[in-house]
C-alpha cells in the first residue's frame, strides 16, 4: 500500500508481484485471492483505484499493479509517501507541507499569513515601490492613488482582505520576525531576510 501511495503522489508507476529483481517470473500461488484483495485494499486504504492485471508466462502467474498519478494528495492511514528515484519516502514536516501546498496549486509565498496585519507593512517601502514602478512606466494609471489594501489586492498579495506571505517578505517592517531562516532570490541576487537587506531589496524593487 505504501508503494502504491508513493506512485500515486508522484508520476505513477507499475508494481509487479511474482517477479524477481531481474524481471524473471517466479509465480504467485495465491494469485486468485490477491486479485480480489489488492483492488479492495487499495480502494479502502486510499480511496483510489489502480489497474490490477493477472499475467501468465510459461505456466507461472504474476500480477501487475498500474498506479496512475493523482492531482490530489493520497495518504495511507494518515501518512503520505512519495516515490523518488528508486526509493519510497515518507513525507513529514516541512517536506509534507510543501507537498500539500503544491498539490493544492499554491506556492509557499501564496499562503495567507494569519499572524500579520497591515500594521506590519512598511508604508515607506510601499511608497518606494510605487515611485520606482511609476518611473519605470510599470505602474498602470488606474493603480495610482490606491490605498495599500487596494494596491495589495491588485498585486494579488491579499486574499479576502488577509495578507499573504509574499506581502510580508517584500513589504513587511520586519520579515525576519516571522520567517527568521528564509531567504529570497531575485534577479540573480540573493539576500537573507534581515532588515538591512530588505531595505536594499525595497530600493531595488
Amino acid at each position: 500500500m505504501k508503494w502504491v501511495c508513493g506512485f500515486a503522489n508522484a508520476n505513477g508507476g507499475v508494481i509487479y508481484i511474482g517477479k524477481d529483481d531481474n524481471g524473471n517470473v517466479v509465480d504467485v500461488p495465491d494469485y486468485k485471492k490477491l486479485m480480489d484483495d489488492i483492488p479492495n485494499k487499495i480502494k479502502n486504504a486510499m480511496g483510489i483505484t489502480a489497474e490490477v492485471n493477472l499475467h501468465e508466462e510459461a505456466g507461472k502467474h504474476f500480477i501487475e499493479i498500474i498506479t496512475p498519478p493523482y492531482s490530489v494528495p493520497i495518504s495511507v492511514r494518515g501518512r503520505y509517501y512519495y516515490r523518488s528515484g528508486s526509493t519510497k519516502q515518507e513525507l513529514t514536516g516541512a517536506t509534507l507541507n510543501e507537498f500539500l501546498l503544491k498539490k493544492s496549486g499554491k506556492t509557499w509565498d501564496d499562503v495567507i499569513e494569519q499572524r500579520v496585519t497591515f500594521d506590519d507593512i512598511d508604508e515607506k517601502a510601499v511608497k518606494t515601490f510605487l515611485a520606482a514602478s511609476e518611473n519605470a512606466g510599470r505602474l498602470p494609471e488606474n493603480n495610482q492613488g490606491l490605498t495599500i489594501p487596494e494596491l495589495f489586492e491588485k498585486l494579488r498579495l491579499t486574499e479576502n482582505g488577509q495578507l499573504k506571505r509574499a506581502a510580508i517578505i517584500f513589504f513587511g517592517k520586519d520579515p525576519g520576525k516571522f520567517y527568521p531562516s528564509i531567504y529570497v532570490k531575485l534577479g540573480g541576487l540573493e539576500r537573507v531576510t534581515q532588515t538591512s537587506y530588505f531595505r536594499k531589496w525595497k530600493k531595488v524593487i
